[in-house]
């Protein structure tokens, strides 16, 4: 499947949380080529903070917020967003009870190949564990950014499905988190993304890209990793520090 194609089927749904919640069945696909664009970008998310502050766009983080659990691991792709609250009754109460009200297994039920799981999630608890990501791998996920805690880190890059989380802590989220909403709008560390937005992720941190401006911020990202590599070029050649290109 390319980064083109839609799908209209909705498969069943698991029922983890009401039909009502879910905004939107389909993440929105980006433009034919977009992502293969910035897939060519080296550096990624360093280059495109760069042209993002340059445009007036808000949206880079860095890996000591968004911490990636797989080394020099890359993704590009169109967000799936998922919002989490804490449950309002107390844990051991839910727990007896096995009350479980988590719906990121909705999210992977939804996902198309290539979409990124972003969960706007609970502090201090496991938005995310081992299951879940070996689950968003079979599924043909890129994988996941998380505000919030995940836990079986081992599972996960087992299962070769990268994330990047703020927090990593055994606690479970099973009778504590509830899912209210999937494929709206949310905010991660400040920054606001919508189903769709692009994504890119690197050992740097994440940015996320508007749909509505990704075509500018490939092209312009492009351009200027380009440079970059002709400057790095000319280092390698020997030429003087004070000869070497400043303008992009």
């Amino acid at each position: 499947m390319n980064d083109t194609q839609t799908v209209d089927a909705v498969p069943k749904l698991t029922g983890k949380i009401s039909a009502d919640r879910i905004r939107m069945f389909r993440t929105p696909r980006p433009p034919q080529g977009l992502i293969e664009k910035f897939k060519r970008i080296a550096d990624a998310t360093s280059v495109i903070a760069d042209v993002m502050d340059e445009m007036g766009i808000t949206g880079a983080i860095g890996a000591s917020v968004l911490k990636p659990t797989l080394p020099h691991a890359c993704i590009v792709g169109p967000a799936l967003t998922v919002r989490n609250v804490m449950q309002r009754e107390h844990v051991y109460e839910t727990a007896r009870r096995q009350v479980n009200r988590m719906a990121e297994f909705e999210a992977h039920n939804l996902a198309l190949p290539g979409d990124i799981v972003v969960i706007d999630g609970v502090a201090g608890i496991s938005n995310m564990g081992g299951i879940s990501a070996q689950t968003g791998k079979r599924q043909g996920e890129a994988g996941a950014i998380v505000s919030g805690g995940i836990r079986d880190v081992g599972h996960s890059r087992r299962a070769d499905y990268p994330i990047w989380a703020t927090e990593i802590t055994p606690v479970t989220g099973k009778w504590r988190i509830e899912t209210v909403e999937i494929n709206g709008d949310i905010q991660i560390s400040g920054v606001r993304v919508s189903p769709g937005d692009i994504v890119v992720a690197d050992e740097t941190g994440v940015c996320f890209i508007p749909i509505a401006r990704a075509e500018e911020v490939a092209e312009r990202a492009l351009a200027k990793a380009n440079f970059e590599f002709a400057k790095c070029l000319a280092i390698d050649a020997g030429t003087a520090v004070a000869d070497l290109p400043s303008k992009e």
